[in-house]
């Protein structure tokens, strides 16, 4: 094997931790802004001042997380260069104009407009803020847009072609870029849990403050707003997670296969595995529980269409790096100056095989003299990890299922006025505070991990992405990195935790009679 497995190891933890770290602070800039935008829209129809200080309370905690989701994520893509100097070779003619747009269409404009809305209470009217808050809900969204359209290309590579003048990815249509149907729906979905995040958070808090019978007034209307926000936005998720599966259905076998621990091809109707013990060396699943119709209704939207079983799918793998083997040779021969119209022909009819053909890169130096050995050992590549993709999947659903319970029992019983007398549900809201992160980094890691052992599904290998750099230098970076990054994270949950207990009676600029009163209702 040749060497540098150690190097793209270490640049993928560091790179993973890394964007976990950054994706504790993202869900919840998402849903915030959006919350503010409805509690300030409110205040402004109906000029009541507990409104306004809702949305300034709120708005105090959303931007200590903002401050720190923009220090992780400058970082973050900092690591394109510097962890994988070739996969940004590779793909900047495609990442390049995404990433731009993003910087300077989304992130510019987001950060101008957070800062009118701290700094322009007393210099707007009462509409100019509540425009200026509506953009920065839908800011933080269109800044998230350019990055799922960058991590969905990564897992759906359309719009694009291989020049084998430069040997680079280039791009065909930015239209097929963007409106790419993986980084639609993960755009959508990503966006959606945001919103679930941000209101499992204030409906926590807020049920803290009626669990105390502090700060009353403001406390209900801010739990009332949440469990109806969470419930619309917690029902989205759900939706939109079928239709991901659907989309992997489509173009990522493998790690629907994966995530199902789907070992054989089976007859339809696919059976759903609600829960077993995946084995990836006998290749089965051990006392698995199975609901008949669900995976084949989610997958492929029928009854009578199969979905394919990861056998299948490492055999159909095997076929597609034979083919990579004839286009990376044709290739050479290429580079060698051989461009005469047979070559350049056969090149041609393999060439969206070449990726699998430089998975064997990983055993061999030349893929087109690849022994059977070596082909197979490729082709067992292509299947990642069972068991903690299986496991991991039904973690996030899991948790997405007990916010929904959360989320209705909050908005039934906010409907009918009794939510602060139901201890049990305030407490289950305070508790449930952690699960839609729990649930986020869950997801992330069965997008990435479900999409190993590629950077770009099907065209670049992971092991041929990394700079060339020093195991050293990436076990010094990564320790700095946990450092760092551990401490903004106590420094956020300490200034997160301090402005909580404080509560909301310091931003007080009016009085409202209901504030300690224990049995007024919300208007």
């Amino acid at each position: 094997m040749i060497s540098g497995e150690e190097i793209v190891n270490l640049s993928r933890l560091q790179f993973g931790l890394t964007a976990m770290y950054h994706f504790l602070f993202v869900p919840l800039t998402l849903g915030l802004a959006f919350i503010l935008a409805i509690m300030e829209s409110v205040y402004v129809m109906t000029g009541k001042v507990v409104y306004k200080d809702m949305t300034k309370f709120w708005g105090k905690l959303f931007a200590i997380n903002f401050a720190m989701g923009v220090t992780t994520g400058i970082t973050l893509e900092f690591q394109f260069g510097t962890n994988w100097a070739y996969y940004s070779h590779y793909v900047g003619d495609i990442f390049g104009p995404i990433l731009a747009s993003e910087g300077w269409m989304a992130f510019f404009l987001e950060s101008t407009l957070v800062g009118l809305f701290f700094f322009g209470w007393d210099r707007l009217t009462k509409v100019q803020h509540l425009a200026v808050t509506w953009l920065v809900a839908f800011g933080t969204s269109f800044s998230a847009l350019w990055i799922l359209i960058a991590n969905g290309w990564m897992q759906y590579p359309v719009g694009s072609a291989f020049n084998y003048e430069t040997l680079r990815m280039e791009m065909a249509s930015f239209a097929d870029v963007f409106f790419n149907p993986v980084a639609q729906v993960k755009f959508v979905h990503t966006v959606a849990a945001g919103y679930v995040t941000g209101s499992m958070f204030v409906l926590g808090i807020s049920a803290w403050y009626l669990i105390r019978r502090r700060d009353l007034g403001f406390a209900r209307r801010s739990f009332s707003i949440a469990a109806a926000f969470g419930l619309a936005s917690v029902l989205s998720v759900i939706v939109l997670g079928d239709e991901s599966g659907y989309t992997s259905g489509e173009v990522q076998k493998i790690k629907l296969a994966a995530i199902e621990a789907e070992w054989d091809t089976h007859e339809p109707p696919a059976s759903f595995t609600i829960i077993g013990f995946p084995d990836q060396e006998a290749e089965k699943t051990h006392f698995a529980i199975k609901v008949p119709y669900v995976l084949g209704l989610i997958a492929t939207r029928s009854v009578d269409e199969d979905v394919k079983g990861l056998k299948d799918l490492r055999a159909e793998s095997a076929k597609r790096i034979r083919s990579g083997m004839i286009a990376y040779g044709q290739l050479q021969k290429i580079r060698a100056g051989d461009k005469s119209e047979p070559t350049k022909t056969l090149f041609d009819q393999h060439v969206t095989d070449l990726g699998y053909g430089l998975l064997l890169k990983k055993y061999t130096a030349d893929p087109a003299s690849a022994s059977e050995e070596m082909i197979q050992q490729a082709a067992n590549d292509t299947i990642p990890r069972v068991a903690p993709l299986f496991w991991t999947f039904r973690l996030m659903v899991a948790a997405g299922f007990t916010m929904l319970f959360v989320f209705a029992m909050a908005f039934y019983f906010c409907a009918t006025r009794v939510a602060d007398q139901k201890k049990w549900l305030l407490r289950l809201a305070t508790w449930c505070i952690p699960l839609p992160w729990i649930a986020s980094e869950a997801g992330w890691f069965v997008a990435e991990y479900g999409r190993q052992p590629w950077t770009i599904s099907g065209v670049l290998p992971t092991h041929l992405s990394a700079s060339n750099i020093s195991s050293d230098q990436l076990w010094f970076s990564i320790g700095g990195f946990v450092f760092f990054y551990t401490a903004l994270l106590i420094i956020e949950m300490f200034l997160m935790i301090k402005y909580v207990r404080l509560g909301p009676s310091s931003l007080h600029t009016g009085k409202y009679h209901f504030e300690t009163n224990p049995a007024a209702s919300v208007p």
